[in-house]
């Protein structure tokens, strides 16, 4: 029986060899099916991957409640004006006494002053904080140290640098212990911290630079730049009055964390009067990624099945003309005392070498191609263990679904009538 089959296989091998530009063609359908169900699922993968790495970096058990300025309602002639709005120290309060299940509240305030040291100088994002900030943020220290209780209860002048903005403005040597000019004050830098990746939702105002920060003490902030923020335009001077810019929550238990992000909805809905807010929820933006990457990958496996199912009736077309071509040679196997079981195991074997032919050859390209397209397109992919056996699986199926009905023809064919084909 072994040495029956091995010879229908042989068999099957040498009859696809004599026609090898049309089999090497008919593989190609194949071939890009497979390689095309695995890149897409990488690249989804990989997009995916980033997306929920980039939201657990702010916390998976945050809720995060932002400053939003609202629309300017019409064109104001006054020369000066002041523009009140965003996150109040009532609100930090609030939820500081009333809430449960709360772990830790850390408000941000956000400065807008040049940061110069030596000739460089540059506009980054001056955030003054509590020293909770880098428990509550997951944030990584990259040298020397964080703000600590004694930075805040004294009102200090030292700073804590970003990773950009450490690096432009000390390429070649270390920041620590450097006085850095802020606005018109100097700060003694004590650490830096490594980068964070950003959100999408995360823009820069104009003039500032979204990737770069330094931190500062809260109380420190408050006593040198106070609340106000004036800015000058084309003659006339704005002036924006914005208590907090951000209050981060952390929740002790993240099944509390819906709760307690519709509490802060409900509170800042009845306290505001303009929607000047906004309340973002690492958990829901996280659930959300998941369920989005699930869909991707359905859409995208979808999309490249397609192609292996053109390849699969590439092959049904070929074994149907292949059949019509070797009709005499059918006849000859019939009466020569082949089976009918021999004619049907012989073309399933010949479209499952196509088709597995080009599955193997598609599964190397598959991942070849992420790889190309993480190295020169600067995007992450992640191939799967599975993805390229369920495409190689399936397209070994299809080999043998679309050469059933060709080969069901050959064997039923009558064997005097195909000794008569010409």
């Amino acid at each position: 029986m072994q040495s029956t089959l091995l010879r229908t296989v042989r068999l099957g091998v040498q009859s696809l060899l004599l026609h090898k530009l049309r089999s090497s063609l008919t593989t190609l359908g194949v071939l890009f099916g497979v390689s095309s169900v695995i890149a897409m699922l990488a690249i989804g993968e990989g997009a995916s991957i980033e997306a929920q790495n980039q939201i657990r970096q702010l916390g998976s058990q945050n809720v995060i409640l932002r400053a939003v300025k609202p629309p300017e309602q019409g064109v104001s002639n006054q020369r000066q004006r002041v523009l009140a709005y965003g996150l109040l120290d009532d609100d930090l309060a609030r939820i500081e006494e009333t809430f449960p299940g709360i772990e830790r509240v850390v408000p941000l305030r956000e400065i807008s002053e040049d940061v110069r040291f030596g000739s460089r100088s540059m506009r980054p994002r001056i955030i003054s904080t509590l020293p909770a900030y880098i428990e509550a943020t997951g944030r990584v220290v990259d040298r020397g140290r964080f703000l600590d209780e004694f930075d805040e209860a004294s009102h200090a002048n030292v700073c804590v640098l970003g990773y950009e903005v450490a690096r432009f403005l000390f390429p070649l040597s270390s920041p620590l212990g450097e006085r850095i000019k802020l606005g018109a004050d100097y700060f003694i830098c004590v650490g830096t911290l490594l980068p964070r990746v950003l959100l999408q939702s995360d823009r820069p105002a104009p003039g500032k630079d979204i990737t770069g920060e330094v931190f500062i003490p809260l109380n420190t902030g408050a006593k040198w730049f106070g609340k106000m923020q004036v800015k000058m335009r084309a003659g006339s001077m704005d002036m924006e009055a914005v208590e907090l810019h951000e209050i981060i929550v952390a929740v002790k238990e993240a099944e509390n964390v819906p709760l307690v992000a519709s509490a802060c909805r409900e509170m800042l809905a009845r306290e505001h009067s303009q929607r000047d807010y906004e309340v973002v929820v690492p958990l829901e933006l996280l659930l959300r990624a998941e369920e989005t990457k699930r869909i991707f990958n359905i859409v995208l496996g979808s999309i490249a099945g397609i192609s292996l199912l053109v390849g699969g009736i590439g092959i049904m077309n070929v074994m149907l003309a292949t059949v019509t071509e070797r009709t005499r040679e059918i006849g000859i196997r019939r009466a020569l005392g082949a089976k009918q079981s021999h004619i049907i195991t012989q073309f399933l074997v010949e479209t499952v070498v196509l088709s597995a032919g080009g599955g193997v050859l598609g599964v190397a390209l598959g991942i070849a191609i992420p790889s190309a397209v993480e190295r020169f397109a600067d995007m992450r992919t992640v191939v799967t263990p599975g993805a390229p056996l369920l495409a190689f699986g399936i397209s070994a199926g299809i080999g043998v679904i679309f050469g059933l009905y060709p080969a069901w023809r050959a064997a039923t064919m009558d064997p005097v009538e195909a000794l008569r084909h010409e």
